[in-house]
């Protein structure tokens, strides 16, 4: 796993975000326009996957390509997004 400074604290400004608001100008500060549509997207893959949903229909549905779907259907493979 990567473990760095900078990742870690990240991960502790995340964590110290205390409501919504917070949260909303953070993303909207650090992210791009493209990321910002990217990321949620990728949330819905996983929601998807995690469904039993086929991942050419996900990918079509969603408008990504196939690699994409099948990166997030590898990470759950790995045991990742427990909280999803």
């Amino acid at each position: 796993m990567i473990r760095n400074k900078q990742l870690n604290e990240l991960i502790d400004l995340l964590l110290s975000i205390k409501n919504r608001e917070e949260m909303e100008d953070f993303l909207l500060g650090i992210l791009t326009p493209k990321e910002l549509q990217e990321i949620p997207t990728r949330l819905q893959i996983v929601k998807r996957l995690k469904a039993g949903i086929p991942q050419h229909k996900i990918a079509e549905e969603l408008k990504v390509g196939i690699a994409t779907v099948t990166r997030g259907s590898k990470e759950l493979q790995l045991g990742r997004f427990k909280v999803v």
